[in-house]
């Protein structure tokens, strides 16, 4: 990454544009599960339907992670990353004055590509606004900002709900978004990587969603089309085509979208199907209790309630990780991975025996499992992606990683989802009571995510030798930042891993 930064590039205004938009991103992502009944309750869409919501927005968060980068590297990383921030105030302005969940999924969709947009630029922007040291705080403090904002997010979007109605929450995320397009047009000096080519690999940034939208429109209309129905089929097909021709793509541009040749490399594949099973799993988490919880069959608890009860998932995940890189250089990096994914696997069996009259309690053990769990696997994992591979290549293994995250959280939402409502569906079907049904719907969900979480332990075991990172403060935000975002740690870079 280049740091040609004009002097003028006041880094103070730099951190302030790019820790405040982090933080608004993150907690509006993380929010909008919490939101799901009230926008259904307003819209007259279903929460089945309405899962696009969240499956769109990480779908296209995919596709453009990368792009938005290398837009950002030869168009000017200030002009990309206030696009970004222009796009995100257009998406939360359409998605409060919606009134169709068809203009929420519209607005969510538009979201997920702003969101990308600014994390990806604005760490970018971070990085050349500050050398050595401070460049390390100044990464570290937007690392902080990431987690904060993904732990605050379902309990703020549950207090505005409350107060405002679920449209408060796009208002405000809106206002603050145009505070930090003034703030970076005032501060933040315009920089780009001169050594970079400008070829851009649109096509790759097509074939991505081309391959991930079928794939999850399949899965999610599966159980109104059937699995082998000509429908579902063709969407597989579809899907299967269009990663043939990415692949091919990739081998022929000049600068790929992902560099194939990192695929060979052991460490960094485990790491990377370790980071999409953990960012799946928290999402189709978040997904099933925001809806679980909120249901009147069920607990019947209001948005607030529900997203105070989802903090054991939230903040203890973040609260747990800056304590895993000294755990993780002790022990083993894959050690670490490998117990946090039984923790999680071990607490999404136990929501698998879930009944009809459980209360709030007898979920807590679980949550905090599934944290711990979480916590342990997701920063060790980040670590090893970018420990896995030569200095000259970490942008890239972050960026594998990066995605990995938004194609976790599309698939694992919509399985759950699927999981979920085909089962409630069946079991209504068959005569069983509306909280009975509930019950089903969320314990089959939860065993699909147990498995996932057990593949994670699997993934572990794939995971060769490599440098751990040391454990300083800033491996620690490195840590707990994972769950939204990879950040270089002590062992980025620094050597080759065993293979």
């Amino acid at each position: 990454m280049s740091r040609t930064a004009p002097s003028t590039s006041r880094a103070g205004g730099v951190l302030a544009a790019t820790c405040i938009s982090t933080l608004v991103v993150n907690a509006n992502t993380s929010a909008v599960s919490i939101l799901l009944p009230a926008i259904s309750e307003d819209t007259g869409t279903s929460v089945t339907t309405l899962q696009w919501a969240v499956t769109g927005y990480s779908l296209v968060g995919a596709a453009v992670i990368v792009t938005s980068g290398s837009l950002g590297d030869v168009f000017g990383r200030k002009r990309v990353f206030q696009l970004g921030l222009l796009l995100f105030v257009v998406s939360c302005v359409l998605i409060a004055l919606a009134e169709s969940g068809g203009m929420v999924i519209a607005g969510r969709v538009i979201q997920g590509a702003a969101g990308a947009t600014i994390l990806a630029c604005g760490l970018s922007l971070l990085s050349v606004a500050n050398e050595d040291e401070a460049q390390l705080r100044a990464v570290s403090l937007w690392g902080a900002a990431a987690a904060v904002g993904a732990a605050a997010g379902p309990l703020l979007g549950g207090v505005l709900v409350d107060i405002t109605g679920w449209q408060g929450l796009f208002w405000i995320d809106a206002a603050v978004a145009v505070l930090c397009m003034l703030l970076t047009f005032v501060t933040v000096a315009e920089s780009r990587d001169p050594d970079r080519p400008r070829s851009i690999d649109y096509a790759g940034t097509v074939l991505i969603a081309a391959t991930l939208t079928p794939l999850i429109l399949a899965v999610t209309e599966s159980s109104d089309w059937g699995w082998l129905s000509p429908a579902t089929l063709g969407c597989f097909a579809i899907s299967i085509a269009a990663g043939w021709a990415f692949i091919v793509v990739e081998k022929r541009v000049a600068v790929p979208l992902l560099d194939l040749a990192l695929l060979r490399n052991r460490v960094l594949v485990g790491s990377t199907i370790a980071i999409l099973i953990g960012a799946g799993t928290i999402n189709g988490l978040m997904y099933l209790l925001s809806l679980y919880f909120q249901d009147p069959s069920t607990l019947d608890f209001s948005p607030l309630q529900a997203g105070l009860a989802t903090l054991p998932a939230t903040v203890g995940l973040v609260v747990v990780a800056p304590l895993v890189p000294k755990l993780a250089a002790k022990f083993g990096g894959r050690q670490t991975i490998g117990v946090g994914f039984v923790l999680t696997t071990v607490g999404f069996v136990i929501v698998g025996f879930v009944q009809s009259d459980w209360r709030y309690v007898a979920f807590l053990l679980p949550l905090v499992a599934i944290a711990v769990g979480m916590g342990l696997s997701n920063g060790p994992a980040s670590s090893a992606a970018t420990a896995s591979v030569p200095q000259s290549q970490v942008g890239g293994a972050s960026g594998v990683s990066n995605m990995a995250r938004y194609v976790g959280a599309a698939v694992a939402t919509a399985l759950a989802a699927t999981v979920y409502g085909t089962v409630i569906g069946n079991r209504t079907d068959d005569g069983a009571g509306q909280a009975e049904a509930l019950a089903d719907g969320l314990a089959a969900a939860s065993w699909l995510m147990a498995v996932f979480s057990f593949l994670g332990v699997l993934m572990a075991l794939v995971i060769a030798k490599h440098r751990a990172a040391r454990g300083t403060v800033d491996d620690a935000v490195a840590s707990a930042a994972a769950i939204t975002h990879t950040l270089p740690t002590t062992a980025s870079g620094a050597a080759e891993a065993t293979r």
